[in-house]
């Protein structure tokens, strides 16, 4: 006989179910079915509070430590990710920051993906040896053999991306993870590209998830936050040291807007995958598109890996140049009119950002990207065929 499915207990539903109810409560107050904003910065103390922890985190106490919705938020965040605890944060990069501040000590040594999000680039190879004496290797994250060689006595801790912004490539999450527990280090990994129902870094290894809830689990582009999500004794170190001593918490109204947007996170990436997927393979078959870089397609170098990896897809993300020098990339985006050039990804529209070559960081990208550039590709919900039209007017007003 099945388990009888309860929204009370959320391990008994399965993961779409799961997006609907976690982390949400009926309010006792009002009555109401969803979890109000609570915009309190201080919560009523019991009748004799001299027993309390002050830096305490998991009740309502001041909302530095923990607020109504931030909880709220972070059961649902750790549900999803197949993680024992979740801690919410400002943003992406709080949550990134948040990680490397609370496990990383002077004189120890990191190895990092050498294509990382730019706050990652910055912080492995300026800020944090700079100020605080870490030691840092970047490495080619898919070769297995230079991740091995690069471990030290010293190193406490791997860090990668599911699919690695803006190249797109794919790291095989478990063989790293089997490296970086063999010499006792942790493993983290930045999943913004892959959230869960397409990927759950947790199941293959990996310690610590870190998502900026900014793109996808929002995914309506009107919320900041990001998140940890892992063992509850590694997340209750970094919400007593990088959260409450640091101060990067959620606000309650974030929190809010984003465990909205997370009820919709599986409808919404599929409808992400299969356009994004239609979009790929009609650009690649275009000759004024020289290159893109995208996991779905075959001819992707890490294509085996992300398909034998990622169970619900190969994400929404893609990058690809036009045939042609910086300025030809930018009057191809300026003859766009469906899809927006903007920052950011994740969202319901599609969004497109001419990067350029990558600057300092040139040399980790494959070489297609040093001779074009790129455009980073966020697709969004619209209608596939809708995109695909927009992108074939703009080739044809641009090279026309």
């Amino acid at each position: 006989m099945s388990q009888r499915p309860d929204k009370h207990d959320p391990s008994t539903l399965h993961t779409m179910t799961q997006a609907v109810h976690a982390g949400n409560e009926v309010d006792a107050g009002s009555g109401a079915l969803r979890t109000p904003i609570v915009m309190a910065n201080s919560f009523a103390l019991p009748g004799d509070p001299s027993e309390i922890s002050w830096s305490g985190t998991d009740i309502p106490l001041y909302t530095r430590n923990s607020g109504v919705n931030q909880l709220a938020l972070q059961r649902k965040l750790a549900l999803l990710e197949g993680g024992e605890d979740a801690v919410a944060l400002a943003s992406g990069v709080a949550a990134l920051h948040a990680v490397f501040f609370t496990f990383l000590s002077t004189g120890d040594h990191v190895v990092v993906a050498d294509v990382t999000y730019e706050a990652t680039w910055r912080l492995f190879t300026e800020l944090l040896p700079d100020k605080y004496g870490i030691q840092v290797t970047m490495v080619d994250a898919t070769d297995l053999d230079a991740m091995a060689a690069a471990v030290r006595p010293t190193t406490r801790l791997v860090h990668i991306e599911s699919i690695a912004n803006p190249t797109t490539k794919v790291t095989d999450v478990a063989a790293v993870a089997a490296i970086a527990h063999e010499a006792g280090a942790l493993l983290s990994i930045d999943n913004t590209f892959s959230p869960p129902f397409l990927f759950r870094p947790i199941d293959h290894g990996a310690d610590l998830v870190v998502h900026s809830l900014t793109k996808y689990i929002n995914g309506h582009g009107d919320a900041m936050g990001g998140a940890v999500i892992g063992r509850a004794d590694l997340v209750r170190q970094i919400k007593n040291d990088a959260m409450v001593d640091v101060g990067g918490v959620i606000s309650p109204f974030n929190a809010w807007l984003i465990m909205r947007g997370s009820v919709t996170l599986p409808l919404r990436l599929r409808q992400h995958v299969e356009s994004a997927q239609a979009i790929a393979e009609f650009l690649e078959g275009d000759p004024r598109v020289v290159f893109v870089a995208y996991p779905g397609l075959p001819s992707h170098p890490q294509h085996e890996v992300a398909a034998r990896q990622f169970s619900g897809g190969f994400g929404g993300m893609m990058a690809f140049a036009v045939d042609g020098d910086p300025e030809t990339q930018n009057r191809f985006v300026a003859n766009l009119r469906v899809i927006t050039s903007a920052v950011s990804l994740g969202h319901d529209e599609s969004l497109i950002v001419h990067v350029g070559t990558g600057g300092g960081r040139v040399a980790a990208y494959p070489p297609e990207f040093s001779t074009w550039g790129h455009l980073r590709f966020s697709v969004g919900l619209e209608d596939a065929g809708d995109l695909i039209d927009d992108l074939s007017a703009a080739l044809d007003a641009t090279f026309g």
